[in-house]
């Protein structure tokens, strides 16, 4: 058979499957245990969690960065302003964009759940032995690169 025969493809061998299957059960895992204990959902924690990086950031940076629509983010945004975690501003040299940054709330929110993350990764990483772990993690940015 030929190097593209369709007769070929194996979904469970195909990268951009298992990439995203792996994804998908990272981030629904992860967000089960936040969502339980902080009552956030996924969006919001990307949110959350890009701001916790950076002083202000506009939707539209957020939502290129987190690979999330932007009707998606700005629910989430929307959700975390109401609930005081968020605020946003109309920056006076640009009124089309919205600025977004963390509360003071927002911040110990995060605070909070980061610990959690950071556990979530080490167990999931335990996985695989430190060479291997570190190896994972030099390749996914290899490839995101």
């Amino acid at each position: 058979m030929g190097q593209d025969d369709p007769a070929d493809f194996e979904l469970d061998r195909f990268l951009p499957y298992l990439v995203n299957a792996l994804g998908t059960r990272l981030s629904t895992e992860l967000g089960a245990e936040y969502g339980r204990r902080f009552g956030i959902s996924i969006p919001e924690w990307r949110v959350l969690a890009h701001l916790s990086q950076h002083e202000r950031v506009s939707v539209r940076e957020i939502y290129r960065r987190v690979q999330m629509d932007k009707a998606k983010v700005s629910r989430a945004a929307a959700r975390l302003e109401r609930a005081g975690l968020i605020e946003k501003a109309v920056p006076e040299d640009d009124r089309r964009l919205v600025a977004l940054s963390l509360t003071r709330d927002g911040r110990a929110l995060f605070s909070r759940i980061a610990p959690l993350a950071l556990d979530f990764e080490r167990r999931f990483l335990g996985r695989l032995s430190v060479e291997e772990a570190a190896e994972f993690r030099r390749l996914v940015h290899k490839l995101l690169g």
